[in-house]
């Protein structure tokens, strides 16, 4: 069955707001007979007359006229849909699908949405907590336009991955130990222990800086929320080792922030799929890369 085009429901209305074929061909820009055969094939679609012609004015009849009021609400409906698909190719709007670490999300991740919230608020970023694999999976599969994920990172067909920051892993410890200005494997492995769980790539990390000082700690407790780790160590509970960003706040008087000897590093990165990309997502990307040495 073929469908009525939406030229021809504006024809119809248009004939029906001013009343004479001839205006409606003028204002629509096409010429009579072309209006004529737009009624006629609607007519023969509907199968009933939709206009009627009393004394020069052209007037919708009753089924004529619920096709009108049913042809505005399709009009507007569809205008609107344009426009909302123009701001999204402009930018100004759009959904963009970001994974992301429960480390990046604590502090990196909100600086970026307040910036977008500034610069582009008609952008809406879904924020999913995801492993780096995870994500990695979900830019494959489509599910996911952005991610930001643990380095190094080998190539992935289809995706583009970027080093994105490079944070240092400090030792986090309660403030009322005596610790050294600087902590070594050897000293740490024999305080208790709150570390990030073995599914994370910091975890694989931390336990690969005490291996090569020859030591293999047990932790008390593994956890994946930088947050509830950081409130066990103000707690007395133990100590932890954490990525700090430079414009990240202090954690607190109860908690001791020391460098590591020897240095580790948090480094993640930027990844998301090749080829053409969305205005909306290029803001996000351009804000997440903006952080880049912040």
């Amino acid at each position: 069955m073929r469908e009525i085009s939406l030229d021809r429901l504006r024809t119809l209305v248009s004939i029906a707001d001013h009343g004479s074929f001839a205006e409606a061909a003028r204002l629509l820009h096409l010429a009579p007979p072309t209006v004529s055969l737009h009624i006629a094939e609607l007519e023969a679609r509907v199968g009933a007359p939709l206009l009627t012609r009393k004394r020069g004015q052209v007037r919708p009849t009753a089924i004529g006229q619920a096709l009108v009021e049913r042809a505005r609400r399709l009009l507007i409906d569809a205008s609107q849909a344009l426009d909302d698909v123009h701001r999204q190719v402009q930018g100004l709007s759009g959904r963009v699908r970001l994974g992301a670490s429960t480390g990046a999300i604590a502090h990196l991740l909100p600086q970026a949405l307040e910036t977008l919230r500034r610069d582009h608020p008609g952008i809406d970023v879904h924020v999913a907590v995801l492993t780096s694999q995870e994500t990695l999976s979900g830019l494959r599969q489509g599910t996911l336009d952005v991610g930001l994920i643990a380095m190094p990172q080998p190539p992935v067909a289809g995706l583009r991955i970027q080093a994105w920051r490079r944070d240092p892993v400090m030792a986090f410890i309660p403030a009322h130990w005596s610790a050294p200005a600087r902590v070594t494997p050897r000293w740490l492995a024999q305080q208790p222990l709150i570390l990030n769980d073995a599914s994370t790539r910091l975890s694989r990390q931390t336990m690969e800086w005490f291996a090569a000082a020859g030591v293999h700690p047990e932790p008390r407790i593994e956890l994946n929320y930088n947050d509830a780790i950081k409130s066990l160590v103000a707690a007395g509970y133990g100590a932890a080792l954490l990525p700090h960003e430079a414009a990240a706040p202090e954690p607190g008087p109860r908690v001791a922030m020391r460098p590591l000897r020897p240095a580790l590093w948090r480094q993640l990165g930027i990844a998301h799929r090749s080829g053409d990309i969305e205005q909306a997502t290029r803001h996000v990307l351009d804000v997440l890369r903006g952080m880049a040495a912040q």
